[in-house]
């Protein structure tokens, strides 16, 4: 069988690559998570959910393109919260609907009330964060940085209307 070259002269890209290569991106996305969760497991997290209460404590986790793509592609959209929570909290606003497959920054952001070690691993975040910016860059090669969770939320809220 003979191979077909790509018709330079078509408006579209065949869509087989960008597939596999989104396909790629989220496991490498997910090893990451998981060498971001071995880098945190002496450390306890009181699981209380104030950390996101976005509106209140005015931080919000920054999403790289393939952290928003695990999102959409396997969990339904939820609508805004009127609380100013993150929208992937429950009813109750005290768990995460999607925790295995919650943002960076939420497996690596503790309040006050953390325990475990004097130090955290900064270094494993640090190389972990350019792995995933190398990700994102071989997806989403327009993405210069990371875009906080309720941008992309509004975002895809607006395309849905």
């Amino acid at each position: 069988m003979r191979h077909q070259d790509w018709d330079d002269d078509s408006d579209e890209a065949p869509s087989a690559p960008d597939a596999r290569e989104e396909a790629r991106a989220l496991q490498e996305l997910r090893a990451i998570y998981r060498q971001a969760d071995a880098a945190y497991a002496p450390f306890s997290c009181p699981a209380s959910g104030e950390c996101c209460q976005l509106a209140k404590t005015k931080r919000q986790p920054w999403l790289w393109a393939p952290e928003w793509l695990l999102l959409a592609r396997h969990h339904p959209l939820p609508p805004p919260r009127e609380d100013g929570g993150c929208p992937y909290l429950d009813a109750s606003g005290k768990r995460c609907s999607v925790y295995a497959d919650r943002p960076f920054g939420c497996r690596t952001f503790f309040c006050e009330r953390i325990r475990g070690p004097a130090r955290q691993p900064s270094d494993t975040v640090s190389a972990l964060l350019i792995r995933l910016e190398r990700v994102s860059e071989r997806i989403m090669p327009s993405l210069k940085s990371p875009r906080p969770i309720l941008e992309w939320h509004a975002e895809a809220v607006d395309r849905e209307e």
